[in-house]
């Protein structure tokens, strides 16, 4: 099994952004000890509860800790940047660190209207997205009227699957990162690998699960490691921020009180996508994952509030994985 992690900065009730910040750093330095293939970070852009909108600059603090794994943007949201911007801090972390970056692309708008107006993209029209990714290639692989710099050999380029990201990814010959319900859906998986369009170098298809993962000593156990994010998930629908991480006693009590069944629901549905169990049950659990939809690569999400609990899931997972 390849098994990576992705980690966004994820806040606990208080604690600082900074020291959200320093412990993905020292999360990833224990994620090279433990041998995961790669290392993920995150682009939110002025978003409660998630404190690193660059994922470029934390990578190059997370670089300068790490000697052999794989760093990756998860991505970076190509509509938010100037495409000759992107390629040349993709080509400079490359530069930095020859052979271990990933450039992770994705075409999200900020999360709420401010956010987007501040970004100054508010929407997209048709074909906008495709034809930016495209620029960013060929600026990557000097195709473009100007050669950005430096000229090091260019990452790969994985696609997440947002805005049509999956088609677009096969037609281009690219790997796709996949998560949520389209992890679900059989037709749409069928179709990345049976459209897909090897490019010059005779690319293969690679697919990329994205899911949230949780184990403990029982099944009732990890799925209340999980209620923290869902709660901030739910929450995000209604007040358009992921809040804090906030203990599982007190979210708890929170659902216990809700009588929103609109709020309700989003919490259920956010907990069956994700695997969660005793770590016999969420070994099967990936398998399965891998057998159904044909991915190549676990990339885990694996947050709670209790940050002990998170590198005992990260240990498990680590585990699990071969070369």
């Amino acid at each position: 099994m390849r098994i990576s992690l992705l980690d966004r900065s994820r806040t606990r009730s208080g604690e600082s952004d900074a020291e959200a910040i320093a412990t993905t750093v020292e999360r990833a330095v224990r994620a090279e000890e433990l041998g995961f293939h790669r290392f993920w970070t995150a682009e939110h852009h002025a978003v409660p509860g998630i404190a690193a909108a660059a994922p470029t600059v934390l990578l190059a603090a997370i670089g300068a800790r790490t000697r052999r794994i794989r760093l990756g943007t998860g991505g970076v949201m190509v509509p938010n940047h100037n495409p000759l911007v992107v390629a040349e801090q993709a080509l400079l972390l490359e530069a930095l660190y020859p052979g271990r970056i990933d450039l992770g692309l994705g075409g999200s708008l900020g999360f709420t209207a401010p956010i987007r107006r501040a970004l100054g993209r508010t929407a997209l029209g048709e074909g906008e997205y495709p034809a930016e990714v495209e620029e960013v290639r060929r600026y990557l692989d000097g195709r473009a009227e100007i050669t950005p710099r430096p000229r090091v050999e260019p990452p790969p380029v994985f696609l997440l699957a947002v805005r049509g990201g999956l088609a677009l990814a096969a037609e281009l010959g690219l790997p796709a990162v996949v998560g949520g319900p389209l992890l679900r859906d059989a037709d749409r998986l069928d179709a990345y690998f049976r459209d897909f369009r090897p490019g010059p170098a005779g690319s293969a298809p690679y697919l990329v699960a994205n899911v949230d993962i949780s184990v403990a000593e029982t099944p009732e156990r990890a799925r209340d490691l999980l209620l923290p994010e869902a709660w901030a998930y739910a929450d995000s629908r209604e007040v358009g921020e992921f809040r804090a991480l906030r203990p599982v006693e007190e979210v708890r009590r929170l659902l216990d009180g809700t009588s929103r069944a609109k709020k309700l629901r989003a919490v259920d549905d956010w907990m069956d996508g994700a695997i969660a169990g005793t770590p016999e049950q969420v070994e099967d659990a990936i398998t399965d994952l891998f057998d159904r939809t044909g991915a190549s690569e676990i990339l885990a999400n694996v947050s709670t509030y209790d940050r002990k609990e998170v590198g005992s899931t990260d240990a498990f997972l680590a585990s699990l994985r071969t070369p």
